[in-house]
């Protein structure tokens, strides 16, 4: 990476301090600068609490393998900034966010716009030049006044839904369910993930009051989770997927959903081939013989890592690694921990973006949780890793996406072209 690119992207982040500005205003004034690029290509918009990246990821493969030329927009990335951007599997390079930022940096300060605004409009601007087909976009935070939802989608995508980002979203699932209802667009068909009744109906209201056609994901059957990954039965007839979980089935059935109404000519055997390929890291990924990488971080998606642990190892002991960002319910995880966890060890980021080590302790052991403290995630792994061995067990290194890099670099794993 140059000097340059590294300086703008520094300048980039730098935005982040102007904090989460939930409305349109900002995103829309950047977008009329590059004259509304959004504008210029079909899209397929994605919200949902837990596992609208691995949806987004599902559809993504399928639309590509099925001849189409792809964009993607998806955040956090794990390893580099880049990976938020894709156009057919390959992530926007230096030289062209640099180009970008070049261009608009005035502009940014002018109107006061946040990372994430500017990171909106980077991949609508981007999708543009490379003239893709359609691009799939996922919602960053809620979705009625996330900056993504400028776009006129030709499918909107509701996944599940639970209690994350509470200070801003709400504290019930209703309220989240409401701001997640937002993407629901006029007389644009919307496909939502099966779940509970008073989520479920607040969709539906909002579909009727934008004369939009709901249709609700069904659950796959005969799911099987195993060594090679999950196995299921949708619409009659049989997938397989890399990912782990029964939860990532119903991700999978859901993009299929999309993909039947997106274009109701793409074949069985080209959608089955293409969930093949899905590679979706840090989601329930195996990264040792033993060992897996979850960036979980909210009660329901820790809920499904544990699940998912116990389906492939019932007879196992499992032992974790967690970090948390500060903004997280420890309250809320303590059952799980405590029902789930023969050992617990707690660490901390290099880069200081998650939460205190000693404070997540003394947080713990308030909620009397036992837990063995050590300061960085790579002595935390050598631990975890001999525990492991030892008592011949699993471990999970849950809790956050921005740990992926430490964690990668520890089992020394490369992810060169990991899209493609």
């Amino acid at each position: 990476m140059t000097y340059k690119v590294k300086n703008y992207l520094n300048s980039l982040f730098s935005l982040q301090r102007r904090g989460i500005k939930l409305g349109l205003e900002h995103t829309k004034n950047l977008l009329k600068f590059y004259d509304n690029p959004h504008e210029k290509f079909l899209t397929i918009h994605v919200a949902g609490t837990n596992g609208k990246g691995s949806t987004c990821a599902y559809i993504e493969r399928i639309l590509r393998s099925s001849g189409y030329k792809v964009g993607i927009y998806t955040s956090p990335h794990l390893l580099n900034f880049n990976e938020r951007i894709r156009v057919d599997g390959f992530s926007i390079s230096d030289k062209e966010i640099v180009s970008f930022l070049d261009n608009s940096l005035k502009e940014i300060d002018k109107i006061g716009s946040t990372f994430f605004e500017v990171t909106t409009v980077m991949a609508f601007e981007y999708f543009k030049q490379k003239k893709v087909d359609i691009a799939i976009i996922e919602t960053g935070l809620g979705g009625r006044l996330d900056a993504t939802n400028v776009i006129s989608p030709v499918i909107s995508v509701i996944t599940s839904i639970s209690i994350d980002h509470a200070e801003i979203l709400g504290d019930s699932t209703e309220q989240i369910a409401l701001e997640k209802a937002g993407i629901i667009k006029d007389k644009t068909p919307v496909f939502v993930y099966q779940q509970d009744n008073e989520v479920l109906d607040i969709f539906q209201k909002k579909a009727i009051a934008c004369n939009a056609d709901m249709k609700i994901s069904r659950i796959p059957k005969n799911i099987n989770v195993n060594s090679k990954g999950t196995q299921f039965t949708f619409n009659n007839q049989d997938y397989a997927i890399p990912l782990f979980g029964s939860h990532q089935a119903r991700n999978a059935g859901l993009a299929i959903d999309v993909i039947n109404q997106f274009d109701p000519h793409i074949k069985y055997d080209t959608i089955h081939k293409a969930l093949k390929k899905v590679f979706w890291p840090g989601r329930m990924q195996k990264i040792d013989q033993r060992v897996f990488y979850d960036v979980s971080h909210n009660k329901k998606g820790m809920e499904k890592t544990f699940q998912t642990l116990k389906e492939l190892y019932p007879d196992k002991d499992i032992h974790g690694l967690l970090c948390l960002k500060k903004d997280k319910d420890l309250i809320s995880l303590k059952s799980l921990i405590l029902k789930n966890l023969k050992t617990l060890i707690v660490s901390e980021d290099q880069k200081g973006l998650l939460l205190n080590s000693t404070i997540l302790a003394k947080e713990l052991a308030r909620l009397n949780i036992k837990c063995n403290k050590v300061n960085s995630i790579k002595d935390s792994i050598v631990i975890l890793k001999n525990l492991v061995k030892k008592n011949s067990s699993i471990g999970i290194i849950f809790g956050s996406h921005y740990i992926a890099e430490e964690v990668f670099h520890a089992f020394e794993i490369s992810f060169d072209n990991y899209y493609i």
